[in-house]
């Protein structure tokens, strides 16, 4: 299996360079990972001491990012080195303050794995959610470094535990602790012999929690909204944009702020053919203040606003749902408002806990949207379903307090150890 693995990371890499000529996202993979080593060993100093944090992607950097903060702050005398799956990270992030090197993480292969530990020697490394890379596990794993998982999840039909999964499950056995989100993922790694795993949470509750206090002040958005109620609806793909276009006609109301999940010009122009008089964000400053007052739609054709959007409004809508699944519904939920979003949710613990709670609200079509959307115009029970997904965020925090507490204790352990390996040579 490790030869069939091996072989399918060469073919995924020639793939990769085949599609990168006619697809941005597969050129930034190519080209980010070219001549990595070079590039590393000119500005890594493999003398200092490091802590390596992977992420696949921007939504994984976020919800790892409290455990990235508290570990900067705690650990002064580590360089942080952060490396990134995906363009969709790595291209927002590349200069973070959070980290002293950003890189696309190398293709997994024996080689390059032993490349980048030799010249990276990490003192512990830490995953986001997932992301299991056999070669660059078993290098950490045969060279005593602890490697942990955060915010992981696992669920039954995942390949490490099906009959043909052993591979598979042997990459999990070089984790050195796994900080999972539920007691269903502690439970299912224990039937398969791994129990060094406990419930810690979800960290992306420790990142959300003080957005409201923290949040960025948009003058365009003020302008833009007046006196009108506000849907703001984050990370939509065309389902969803289709059939809150139809909402949108029973509604002449409300306005609509929405943040696309894409914002290639192909997907913005698809948006416009819905609203032909929707606003974009990035031309708020050419437009006269009546047009800005008489607009229904304001399209964000930008990255990295929409934690704070969310504030602005009465309701949120979350897109993905009738895709592969929603994105981030507890940047919504924090600011005390109700959360809708559409069917393909089950995978996603906190979606399943506002739907149980009553402050989230799962549709299937634009019927179900409008049904609920007129309930919600009642205040009463508008505010009502805001306030539990307010509590609901509150009452999960803390997830970055417990793993900082046993990286610490075992920070410890290893210097104990290392001070008796010393005094007994």
């Amino acid at each position: 299996m490790r030869l069939l693995y091996s072989i399918g990371i060469v073919l995924y890499r020639l793939l990769l360079r085949i599609l990168a000529p006619f697809h941005a996202k597969a050129r930034l993979m190519v080209q980010g990972r070219k001549d990595w080593y070079s590039k590393m060993k000119q500005t890594v100093d493999s003398s200092q001491k490091h802590i390596w944090f992977h992420f696949a992607s921007l939504g994984e950097f976020e919800q790892g990012r409290p455990v990235l903060e508290a570990v900067k702050n705690n650990y002064l005398e580590h360089k942080i080195i952060v490396t990134f799956y995906s363009p969709s990270g790595y291209e927002i992030r590349k200069n973070t303050n959070l980290a002293d090197y950003v890189f696309y993480l190398p293709y997994d292969t024996a080689k390059n794995a032993r490349l980048f530990l030799d010249l990276v020697n990490p003192s512990f490394v830490l995953f986001t959610k997932y992301e299991y890379w056999y070669y660059f596990f078993e290098g950490l794993h045969k060279r005593s470094i602890p490697l942990y998982l955060i915010s992981a999840i696992f669920r039954p039909e995942q390949i490490f535990f099906q009959a043909y999964g052993t591979f598979f499950l042997k990459i999990l056995s070089y984790v050195t602790y796994f900080f999972v989100q539920n007691e269903e993922s502690v439970r299912l790694l224990k039937e398969f012999g791994i129990r060094n795993a406990s419930l810690a949470g979800d960290t992306r509750f420790d990142r959300v929690v003080n957005l409201p206090k923290n949040r960025q002040m948009i003058p365009e958005i003020v302008q833009f909204i007046g006196d009108r109620p506000i849907l703001v609806s984050g990370s939509t793909w065309p389902e969803d944009e289709q059939i809150l276009q139809e909402l949108f006609q029973d509604y002449s109301n409300y306005k609509l702020i929405l943040a696309p999940h894409e914002i290639n010009e192909s997907h913005l122009n698809s948006i416009f053919n819905l609203w032909p008089a929707a606003l974009r964000f990035s031309k708020m400053a050419t437009y006269s203040a009546a047009v800005v007052a008489e607009s229904n739609v304001l399209v964000i054709d930008n990255i990295g606003m929409l934690s704070s959007l969310y504030g602005y409004g009465q309701m949120a809508y979350i897109g993905g749902g009738f895709g592969v699944g929603i994105h981030n519904t507890l940047e919504a939920a924090t600011y005390d408002i109700p959360v809708l979003f559409g069917p393909n949710f089950k995978k996603f613990q906190e979606a399943k806990d506002l739907v149980e709670n009553g402050s989230g609200f799962s549709i299937a079509n634009s019927k179900e949207l409008k049904r609920i959307f007129c309930t919600l115009q009642d205040q009463s029970i508008c505010q009502e379903a805001g306030k539990l997904a307010r509590a609901y965020v509150l009452q999960k925090a803390g997830a970055t307090q417990i793993i900082m507490k046993y990286l610490k204790g075992a920070s410890v352990n290893i210097k104990k150890s290392e001070e008796e390996s010393s005094d007994h040579d």
